[in-house]
């Protein structure tokens, strides 16, 4: 038996989708209340895209959270297991501040996380379901994955200056790709040249990993950076021969982009960012989080990431979902059944 695939919404397909392509690769969905103790989030706003949460007081007097965030109560609940590998997907709903509306909305939210022994194969698997997620939902739109290394960065910057004020300066202006500024307060601040010009080098590589890669090698070679260019290259050595073996996803779709940050509180390692086009708007986020684990009191490494269905809303409607529909015409009843 087929689904008729006209009975859903467009949204509804590529949650579909999108559940189809995580269970094939052994990934169970995962369901979660839609509130939590406010106090979970009250400790973690920095990781929040916003700070501004729906609140309300249960009948035991608790203040409660309607949640902004999937992860943080993922982590929260999930149990500390760091020498196995636990691989979730969820779809749920989350309340939060809507940035082109400036009010509360439900956003409809997908995405995965892999945690416990997440380890290098473990992020290139990762990065090859974004890239695939990526194909899936843009349908005949181009799209784009932007890598970048976290730990590259603050390695450079902590080898360039002590002060954490100035460190979380120059980060911000990396994040803005601000070389002149950069530059500038290398300089007043009597920050070695030759440092100087590692950072500036880094920002300056895009593209194509296979090209950018030996160029970082060199920009980084003997730096304190120099470990995790290595690391880097052993997640996406991993994710081309995955890739080669199954056959799954393109590789061509990604390049490294060192401008990507987050907060050095929590992330940590890869991060990236997933784009369409005719889409203004970041439209998938991920990156490895070991960080926001230790500060959770586990010792467990992770590393995931969310599709924004609400903003793949912004794209305009299609001639066809080819590559939707290509899992419909491969997924029967049966199939379902089995999961």
């Amino acid at each position: 038996m087929q689904y008729d695939q006209n009975v859903l919404t467009r949204t509804e397909r590529r949650i579909f989708a999108l559940r189809t392509l995580y269970s094939r690769a052994g990934y169970r969905s995962y369901r979660m209340r839609k509130f939590e103790d406010y106090d979970l989030y009250s400790r973690n706003k920095d990781f929040l895209l916003s700070d501004r949460v729906i609140t309300f007081t249960d009948t035991n007097g608790k203040l409660k959270a309607l949640k902004p965030d999937v992860t943080l109560s993922i982590v929260k609940n999930i149990e500390d297991s760091p020498d196995i590998v636990a691989r979730l997907f969820y779809d749920e709903n989350v309340y939060r501040v809507s940035e082109r509306t400036n009010s509360f909305r439900e956003i409809m939210q997908m995405g995965l996380e892999c945690i416990g022994a997440a380890d290098n194969q473990a992020a290139a698997e990762v990065i090859s379901l974004a890239e695939q997620s990526l194909a899936l939902v843009a349908e005949d739109n181009d799209y784009i994955l932007r890598v970048s290394d976290i730990d590259l960065l603050i390695f450079i910057l902590e080898d360039m200056t002590d002060s954490r004020a100035l460190q979380s300066d120059l980060l911000k202006l990396a994040g803005e790709k601000n070389l002149h500024e950069i530059s500038r307060l290398a300089a007043a601040n009597d920050i070695p040249e030759e440092k100087c010009k590692t950072l500036i080098g880094l920002l300056g590589l895009y593209g194509d990993p296979e090209e950018v890669m030996p160029k970082l090698a060199e920009i980084c070679r003997g730096t304190v950076a120099e470990a995790e260019v290595s690391e880097l290259q052993d997640v996406l050595d991993r994710f081309y021969a995955e890739k080669e073996r199954t056959g799954a996803g393109h590789g061509r779709h990604i390049v490294l982009d060192f401008s990507i940050i987050g907060d050095v509180n929590y992330y940590n390692g890869m991060a990236f960012e997933g784009y369409i086009d005719g889409i203004p708007e970041c439209v998938l986020v991920g990156g490895r989080y070991d960080r926001l684990m230790r500060r959770m009191k586990k010792k467990s490494r992770a590393i995931g990431f969310a599709v924004y269905l609400d903003t793949l809303g912004m794209l305009g409607r299609t001639a066809g979902d080819q590559a939707i529909e290509s899992f419909f015409g491969s997924y029967s009843a049966g199939d379902e059944e089995e999961q």
